[in-house]
């Protein structure tokens, strides 16, 4: 066939590819001739690559299997004539290396690997589609192995092999391979290649993360084109503090000639992930000069830096940019703008972001489920979650981290058992971010039982699980417990942080364990190498004013090494208020003035003082000072759940429906608790009436009526749980553990700082409180 024939029908096998192949419109018909006519000219098939690769693009598996039939017929050397037979074997292995390619687009490894092994050398394109396609199908170990394989059958890897065998080291955690190959690409010059860049860099990321550092890379000292020069010195003093994974991010970056927005979202994104925020701006800004344009993923990883650095009007700008570009839309940046915005305080915002994006996943319904319990209504995030569920999302390990914390602020116990029942059917429950959430959760809403059976059934035990058992045991007044645990979490290497200390030594302040408390507060600085900051000074303050020593908790506080807020000294006041020193509690009620003028509990608690000891003109002043301030009581209140609704009870109300009920079981149970020795304690009361009606308004005092009505609506036996949301009154405190005696029920009052179990006539807090 002369050559002008063989240019014909190239020209026209060029015009069936692009007027089939290219559209997506060939039929199998066309293409069987159109592969006839090359191979009875003897065309090459490296030239018409585009045109097999038709086999690849199936619309469904009976057209692809089709396909398939068809290759397996023309799985033959092209012959050739008598005057080309030296060409038969380098066609025939070029021939095989494009059809193993075509099997593993169509996902065929069988059969690739089945032609693979017929070849004695195979190619590189050979080996490329082999590794390509074990990594696609994450058998990792086997691509790797196939590399090895090839280098050391001699043959060199081209610029399309390397970004499969980083994948794969990056899906193995496998550095030290990692590293090799690295070695590798830049021994054969490929370090230039702007693909193989991008999979180092995301290899390093991935590997290395963003939290552990180092002083220089080690894979980089040795690279070309690093020069000496007298900024080496200023560079080795910046990276000794940056982190291990950015640090050779950023090296991988800065040796690359040629960068797409691939590359610079990686350098971003790792800046963003390890904290340095100026720096993943700076690049931000260098993206732009380099003529790229950010996209959806550049901008969902800068929006959260002004989210840790509540700079909203920054990112309102961002905003102002997506919309602007036509890619507010887009579900990654939605996510992050929600994100933003609640981090902000603007959760109204985050909002109407979310109800403009026309395609919501998993992860926006997780910003706002997240942010709503960050701003506190957590009502909000239940509705949510459940309007997720009902929008057929299904809710990953996120979604339940984000709002089982809501179930524990509402302390609405019936709802966490059922999230807890959804995720054990959703075979979440090994998860160690979600049992810690559980944990947390059963704490607080009083069931500390199946808080510590979920913690010792989970396989492994973070800071956080040991936090959230250790916190939950103090609430619930096993200090002792709680003490012991946090002993054994030392022992099994888990290194305490910050909120550790703040559980342990709220242990110690609500059991009495003065001289242990004061070991772990200094053990804080001289072994940890942790700070103290505000929560664990007021901690011991606690402790110390629990355990009478006022004056030496005056001192303390005075002396701290940070600034005291009104929380702080509020602790001390409130100790002041249970031991009765009326002189201590004035010098500390108005150092809280001071520090914080509408500190409203100082102000309750001063009236209470006053009132027990019949100073009602000071009382009066005090109040008249309030009302000049604009400042209001916040009414006492308590609520509890009966048969999945929330009852709430304001002290004096008697609007309940079942209020009769109410009253009629009181007096019935005061009869009882009268003659077993029960005597109103009516010092608390805030009003200069007689000591009948005193005692008439401690009867309607709202964990009272909550406690009252539990009782007529359950069966015998049945455990009662009651929030409180300010501290529970002494007269009853005493009330309730009557009560509890008499109609043989475990009571469980949760007030605003610790649960008190009420049985047999006892507490568990042991009247330490």
């Amino acid at each position: 066939m002369q050559a002008s024939d063989r240019f014909n029908i190239n020209s026209q096998l060029e015009h069936l590819q692009a007027k089939y192949v290219g559209t997506g419109h060939a039929d199998l018909s066309r293409f069987e001739w159109a592969v006839n006519i090359q191979r009875d000219s003897y065309a090459s098939y490296i030239g018409h690559y585009p045109m097999l690769s038709y086999f690849a693009i199936a619309e469904n598996e009976s057209i692809g299997r089709e396909r398939y039939n068809f290759m397996q017929k023309m799985l033959l050397p092209c012959g050739l004539p008598p005057e080309r037979e030296d060409e038969t074997q380098s066609l025939s292995h070029t021939s095989a290396s494009i059809v193993i390619s075509i099997y593993t687009n169509l996902k065929l490894l069988h059969e690739a690997l089945l032609l693979f092994k017929t070849l004695e050398s195979p190619p590189v394109l050979a080996w490329k589609s082999v590794i390509r396609c074990f990594t696609d199908q994450s058998l990792f170990s086997r691509a790797l192995a196939s590399f090895v394989e090839m280098r050391a059958s001699g043959r060199c890897p081209d610029h399309n092999v390397f970004p499969s065998v980083l994948k794969s080291c990056t899906m193995m955690m496998d550095l030290r391979f990692g590293e090799s190959v690295h070695g590798c690409i830049v021994r054969l010059g490929m370090d230039c290649d702007l693909y193989t860049g991008n999979a180092l860099m995301n290899m390093y990321a991935k590997v290395l993360g963003m939290g552990s550092k180092i002083s220089v890379g080690k894979v980089f000292d040795e690279m070309p084109q690093r020069t000496s020069n007298s900024g080496d010195e200023d560079l080795k003093a910046e990276t000794c503090i940056m982190p291990l994974g950015i640090d050779s991010v950023r090296k991988v970056f800065e040796l690359m000639p040629r960068k797409d927005v691939v590359s610079y979202n990686t350098v971003i994104a790792g800046y963003a992930q390890s904290g340095m925020y100026e720096d993943a701006l700076r690049m931000v800004r260098e993206m732009g000069t380099s003529d790229l344009k950010p996209d959806a993923f550049t901008l969902s990883s800068v929006l959260p830096i002004f989210s840790e650095y509540v700079d909203v009007l920054k990112g309102k700008e961002i905003h102002g940019y997506v919309i602007r570009k036509g890619i507010d839309s887009d579900v990654y940046i939605g996510s992050s703008l929600v994100d933003m915005y609640a981090k902000s305080a603007r959760i109204e915002d985050s909002e109407r972001v979310f109800s403009h994006l026309y395609r919501r996943d998993s992860i926006s319904w997780n910003s706002l489920v997240a942010g709503y319990v960050q701003n506190g209504r957590y009502n909000e995030a239940l509705r949510l979650f459940r309007e997720m569920v009902s929008a057929k999302v299904r809710p990953g390990a996120v979604a339940f981290s984000s709002v089982i914390p809501a179930c524990a602020h509402l302390a609405t116990l019936h709802l966490g058992k059922q999230l807890h029942g959804y995720i054990l059917r959703g075979g979440f429950g090994s998860n160690i971010f979600i049992a810690s959430a559980l944990v947390d959760m059963y704490s607080k809403c009083g069931n500390i039982q199946a808080a510590r059976k979920i913690f010792d059934r989970m396989n492994q035990h973070d800071e956080v699980s040991w936090t959230a058992i250790i916190m939950g045991h103090a609430l619930h007044g096993h200090g002792h417990e709680a003490v012991s645990l946090f002993e054994e979490m030392k022992r099994q290497g888990v290194e305490p942080n910050q909120v550790a200390f703040v559980a342990v030594l709220t242990a110690c302040s609500h059991v009495g364990l003065v001289d242990e408390a004061w070991g772990y507060f200094n053990s804080m600085t001289k072994v940890y190498g942790l700070n103290q900051e505000l929560e664990h000074y007021a901690a011991v303050a606690d402790l110390l004013g629990r355990a009478g020593k006022l004056e030496e908790a005056y001192d303390f506080i005075s002396k701290m090494r940070v600034e005291p807020t009104g929380s702080v000294w509020s602790t001390l006041l409130s100790s002041c208020s249970v031991h009765q020193n009326l002189e201590l509690a004035e010098k500390v009620a108005e150092k809280i003035f001071v520090i914080d003028a509408e500190n409203m509990g100082a102000y309750v608690l001063m009236c209470n003082m006053y009132a027990s000891n019949g100073r009602w003109k000071e009382m009066a002043k005090l109040r008249l000072r309030m009302r000049k301030k604009g400042l209001r009581k916040k009414p006492a209140c308590s609520w509890i759940e009966m048969k999945n609704k929330t009852h709430g009870f304001v002290s004096g109300d008697r609007s309940h429906p079942s209020m009769d009920r109410i009253n009629e079981f009181l007096k019935a149970v005061m009869e009882q608790m009268e003659k077993e020795g029960y005597v109103a304690d009516t010092s608390g009361v805030l009003h200069d009436v007689d000591a009948e009606h005193k005692r008439e308004l401690l009867f309607g005092h709202s964990e009272r009526l909550a406690v009252a009505f539990g009782i007529i609506n359950t069966e015998p036996g049945t455990t009662i749980r009651v929030t409180k949301n300010i501290r529970i009154c002494t007269d009853c405190h005493v009330a309730i553990k009557f009560i509890s005696k008499i109609t043989e029920r475990e009571i469980i009052v949760r007030d605003n700082s610790r649960f008190h179990h009420f049985n047999r006539g006892s507490c568990s807090c042991g009247d330490y409180w």
